[in-house]
């Protein structure tokens, strides 16, 4: 897809909106969480912040996430966030629909998303649902009963405008003297790819990355969707190699795929990836005890040393990934599902190096409803009166 084709900008200046309380429900503060570097749901009293405050929920097939912010110098400060792994979309790529527990793990983690969200009371909010309930049959009905009983009201996104949020997010990650960046977020139920070109010049702002886009592609797999057609407990080499080949299948469909390939050989490219099973692979290489966002948000790896941790990774049982602190039993099922969207990606676009993000849909719709905003953009100075007064 060509840049023309990308100029029309993110639409989220007209979807900031407001929370409604149900009936009967009390709008007073009841405590917040640590601040988000931590995830943690310990409560104390909320601080009061300097100017509007801004919040972004992503609710995907495997996690429902929430940030809250406000505008700090040229990004944002983040005051409270939360995470939790739901798998809404578990079972949907048989079923076609949310299972019932699945949703009954979703409302509760939302609960959770709608109480800070009262305590905070941000001026604008974007809250959005992707694969999972773009593809039940009941996405669409899980959403209104989300309203009803919480007053959240989600919407559920394209493919094409989580990519470029995903974009959006990432975009401070991309080495300054990149010709382009492929960069892929790997989700529950699909993943996005989207393949940014600056040969013609660098968008100046943040929020305005996507226009930068040549080509995108969403693919209709992600690590909840591998895992129920592949497994993912006991992954022999074969069955990795299965799961890689289908999806390099999806694959042959980028447009421009072999003009990417090209770039790739004549100029500085990198890949970028957002996603948990990146994330994961990061703290594998560093031997974190425990997992630290610090350590691994821009990490780079090399082609080499990604090539070390997935040999490390397909050789270990599932009792020690699920012993792993960088895994855990939440993953533990899903982190060679995603390994191997990974290696096709790397197959197909095989790069030197790699950058790690701990971002992406969240932070690309606060720096959005904050470029929408230009919270940014500097004050002019007062015009200088003439002798006459004008």
């Amino acid at each position: 897809m060509t840049d023309s084709n990308r100029s029309a900008a993110l639409s989220v200046a007209r979807t900031g909106t407001a929370l409604r309380t149900p009936p009967g429900q009390d709008r007073k503060a009841r405590g917040t969480a640590a601040p988000h570097q931590a995830e943690s749901r310990t409560s104390h009293a909320p601080r009061r912040a300097r100017g509007p405050l801004y919040a972004a929920l992503d609710l995907g097939t495997n996690n429902c996430r929430l940030l809250i912010a406000r505008p700090h110098e040229h990004g944002f400060r983040v005051l409270d966030g939360f995470t939790r792994i739901v798998r809404l979309g578990e079972g949907v790529s048989v079923t076609g629909r949310l299972g019932e527990a699945a949703m009954e793990r979703t409302m509760e983690a939302l609960k959770q998303c709608r109480n800070k969200l009262r305590d905070h009371q941000p001026t604008r909010m974007r809250l959005i649902a992707t694969e999972a309930c773009r593809a039940a049959e009941n996405g669409p009905e899980f959403l209104r009963r989300v309203k009803d009983e919480l007053g959240l009201e989600l919407e559920i996104v394209d493919r094409r405008t989580e990519a470029e949020l995903a974009v959006t997010g990432c975009a401070d990650l991309i080495e300054e003297n990149a010709q382009g960046a492929l960069m892929f977020d790997i989700g529950g139920g699909s993943s996005e790819l989207a393949w940014l070109d600056f040969r013609g010049g660098r968008p100046r702002s943040q929020g305005r990355m996507s226009a930068s886009i040549r080509s995108w592609q969403s693919l209709p797999v992600g690590v909840v969707s591998i895992a129920e057609r592949f497994g993912g407990v006991d992954v022999t080499p074969e069955v990795f190699e299965a799961m890689v080949s289908f999806v390099s299948e999806h694959l042959k469909q980028f447009r421009g795929r072999e003009k990417l390939r090209q770039m790739i050989a004549a100029h500085p490219v990198h890949l970028i990836g957002t996603s948990g099973t990146v994330t994961t692979l990061a703290g594998l290489h560093l031997g974190l005890e425990r997992y630290e966002r610090q350590k691994v948000d821009g990490l780079w790896l090399k082609s080499g040393q990604i090539d070390d941790i997935l040999r490390v990774l397909l050789n270990m049982p599932f009792e020690r990934r699920v012993a792993h602190p960088c895994i855990g039993r939440d993953r533990a099922d899903l982190v060679l599902p995603g390994c191997a969207i990974f290696e096709a990606i790397r197959r197909e676009w095989p790069t030197e190096r790699v950058r790690v993000a701990d971002r992406g849909l969240r932070e690309g719709i606060l720096i959005s409803l904050m470029d929408a905003d230009k919270v940014h953009k500097r004050p002019s100075r007062p015009k200088r009166r003439n002798a006459n007064g004008g």
